[in-house]
């Protein structure tokens, strides 16, 4: 399909005219879920929306959560007063290519709502991952779910897959990093309501909890030096077998995959302890 239909994705495919409209249509739809069929409160929404409407150009943010169903997205953006019907604003998503991507016209669709295929299991440097680091270059919103797959269970943020880290390094501009914790999505759409499988529309009446963070600074020169410092010094990073990744350079200094290793590790610790902060303070709230 031509790099999974990247074209449709583009802001000038046919004036943008087919991405507004979809952003219509699922943005109302995610509003009526969110705030009309179902009761939303928001932690700190307030920053979430600043960051979104008016951080300072050429500054991208990355947006991460924990995921409890197949429609975190676009539901986690339909709560009272966030922009959901905005094209222009919206985030860019990292989407499982095996739900999203499976035919002709799911790819056109989600590739105008904003999509980015990912396979999983392809690593942290398969070609669609080239496509998020250039929205991240080019100053864009973008939303990660790090942990890698939905999990419906009350349990602690799982260990964070490196990918989301990878890019916070190879940008360009270090992103705003602003993470997020919700529940209540796996009772609007359980993965097994009926006979193992998700109910045909979403539930109703449920309460849904959105954790909002502040955002994380990521002082990636000096993480870098201490990165590579360490990984020759850890025997665990450096006898690791190899995955073959390439050697990446910025900030004048190269990152062997060991070190890769060291500094995206110690990234997605960083995330996944704020995150699983913010799940605790959700429980006791």
């Amino acid at each position: 399909m031509g790099r999974k239909m990247e074209w449709a994705g583009k802001e000038k495919h046919m004036r943008g005219i087919p991405r507004k409209l979809v952003f219509l249509a699922v943005g109302a739809f995610a509003k009526a879920v969110a705030t009309l069929l179902n009761t939303t409160s928001v932690h700190n929404a307030d920053t979430l929306i600043r960051l979104v409407r008016s951080r300072l150009p050429g500054i991208p943010l990355l947006t991460v959560s924990n995921h409890m169903s197949t429609l975190d997205d676009p539901l986690l953006w339909g709560f009272k007063g966030f922009p959901s019907l905005d094209a222009n604003l919206a985030r860019w998503v990292l989407s499982a290519e095996d739900i999203c991507f499976k035919n002709y016209a799911l790819t056109y669709f989600f590739r105008l709502g904003k999509c980015i295929p990912i396979t999983r299991g392809a690593g942290i440097y398969q070609e669609h991952m080239n496509e998020a680091l250039q929205c991240l270059n080019n100053g864009a919103w973008l939303h990660t779910f790090p942990e890698g797959k939905v999990s419906q269970e009350d349990a602690p943020i799982r260990r964070l897959k490196w990918g989301t880290a990878s890019l916070i390094v190879r940008a360009h501009v270090t992103p705003i990093v602003l993470p997020m914790v919700h529940s209540g999505f796996e009772e609007v759409m359980p993965e097994k309501f009926f006979l193992d499988r998700r109910p045909p529309f979403p539930l109703c009446n449920k309460k849904i909890k959105i954790m909002i963070g502040q955002p994380l600074e990521f002082d990636i020169p000096k993480m870098r030096q201490l990165a590579i410092s360490k990984s020759r010094g850890d025997h665990l990073f450096s006898s690791t077998t190899s995955r073959g990744w390439p050697v990446i350079s910025s900030h004048g200094l190269d990152l062997d995959e060991a070190a890769q290793r060291c500094l995206y590790s110690t990234i997605s610790q960083q995330i996944q302890t704020v995150m699983e902060e913010l799940r605790s303070l959700a429980k006791s709230s």
